[in-house]
């Protein structure tokens, strides 16, 4: 707990935290469960590639019936084509996606690869524009970090797509918990 001296005397903290200064060990309970959950999403990729895949078709699926129950309700709008287009397009994803999780898990890892390495190369040229400016190097850095990720998904291409999408579910979870943590610990400290 720390002294009066300590304590910030503008009421900054209860400005920042509001009722999360109260009620920090929820946030730190939400933040350890984050923590436990993303490690055992850690031992089991394949099967949380497989979820996340699944889920993502069944809101292709969502998005398309919405899709189609409000081009139903635009009656004389010129869009309407590519309204109910757009909606036939999620269908059909959401259907193939649901149909075959393997497939479609490992072309979508193709594409984040893909992306990886595009954001690394404009981190990186970007970067190098700053060249001179305080700082440039930490762009740059994350660059390369990109493309080095990316590719190495690439080379261990179509295998890697059925582990990599709920790797990144999981270290999401751990970083997303270790935040929460600190945040609850911030908050108990205001």
């Amino acid at each position: 707990m720390p002294s009066e001296a300590e304590k910030p005397e503008d009421g900054r903290g209860q400005k920042v935290f509001g009722e999360v200064g109260r009620n920090w060990g929820w946030f730190l309970a939400l933040g350890i469960i984050f923590v436990i959950l993303g490690f055992i999403g850690l031992g089991m990729t394949f099967a949380l590639t497989l979820a996340s895949v699944l889920m993502y078709g069944i809101l292709l699926l969502v998005g398309a019936g919405v899709q189609f129950v409000d081009a139903a309700k635009r009656k004389g709008w010129k869009g309407i084509v590519w309204h109910v287009l757009i909606a036939l397009l999620y269908l059909v994803a959401g259907i193939a996606v649901i149909l075959d999780p393997l497939l479609a898990s490992v072309i979508l890892t193709l594409m984040l690869a893909g992306a990886l390495i595009i954001v690394g190369l404009a981190r990186s040229v970007m970067a190098f524009q700053m060249r001179g400016v305080r700082n440039w190097l930490w762009p740059l850095l994350g660059g390369v970090i990109s493309i080095i990720l990316g590719s190495a998904i690439m080379a261990n291409w179509p295998v890697s797509g059925l582990w990599i999408i709920g790797l990144f579910v999981s270290v999401e979870l751990i970083v997303n918990g270790w935040s929460y943590i600190f945040v609850a610990l911030a908050a108990k400290n205001a």
